[in-house]
């Protein structure tokens, strides 16, 4: 059987601790738990928990330094002697860790646990979790667990197309305007000179695809 507490919902336990700090009854029992509609049939367990950071005996009776504990008004020095319940208690744990042991990952705590009691992955899953919810209580914030981006249907995302950037062509109009004629255009002259001045702006992360391509459009559609 697990030495350490644990319950499949830990909040019911956080929430329970508040209500004691409200009111701390001479006995509490899985029926002061089941009064509040707090973990519906597995009222033991937070029983069970309670008992282990030693606020009620094994006959549910109160302990007076829990007592002086829980109605500490001022919330840091109230974080502070719970925290100091919390150590005692998982002194095991504090020995191995040291104050480290406040901001452990659940992986690490879970792994403690399992090979502490010789529990089940859900169990040493669910004490660490019993864990995480006295230090929250102690004012010890739980970490987030790191996530890895997750990928649709498991598959890798396909590296975005490699953009060939466009050269600017500008070219000046071979056709001559007739002013005496508007809209009419008249062929130059032979004695005419005429001047085509055509602007290439090559980029400079092209490759050498990327010009051969360039040249290769203007022959086609300008020399055709």
């Amino acid at each position: 059987m697990a030495s350490h507490p644990y319950i499949s919902g830990p909040g019911n336990i956080t929430q329970m601790i508040g209500y004691l700090k409200k009111n701390f009854p001479a006995t509490v029992t899985s029926e002061t738990v089941k009064k509040y509609g707090l973990a519906s049939n597995n009222e033991s367990y937070v029983i069970n928990a309670l008992q282990f950071i030693g606020l009620i005996d094994e006959e549910g009776k109160r302990q007076e330094n829990a007592h002086d504990v829980l109605t500490t008004h001022d919330e840091e020095e109230f974080q502070s002697k719970f925290a100091g319940l919390i150590k005692t208690s998982y002194s095991e744990l504090f020995e191995m860790y040291g104050d480290e042991a406040w901001t452990l990952p659940k992986a690490k705590l879970i792994g403690y646990f399992r090979q502490s009691d010789k529990t089940s992955d859900v169990i040493g899953a669910r004490q660490a979790a019993v864990f995480q919810a006295f230090r929250s209580i102690a004012g010890y914030e739980v970490l987030a667990e790191p996530k890895g981006a997750a990928v649709a249907g498991g598959k890798k995302p396909k590296a975005a197309a490699a953009k060939v950037p466009k050269a600017k062509i500008e070219a000046a109009p071979l056709d001559v305007a007739d002013p005496a004629h508007p809209g009419a255009k008249v062929p130059p002259k032979p004695d005419m000179a005429l001047t085509v001045r055509i602007e290439i702006n090559l980029p400079a992360e092209g490759t050498q695809d990327t010009y051969d391509a360039i040249f290769k459009s203007i022959k086609t559609h300008l020399y055709p």
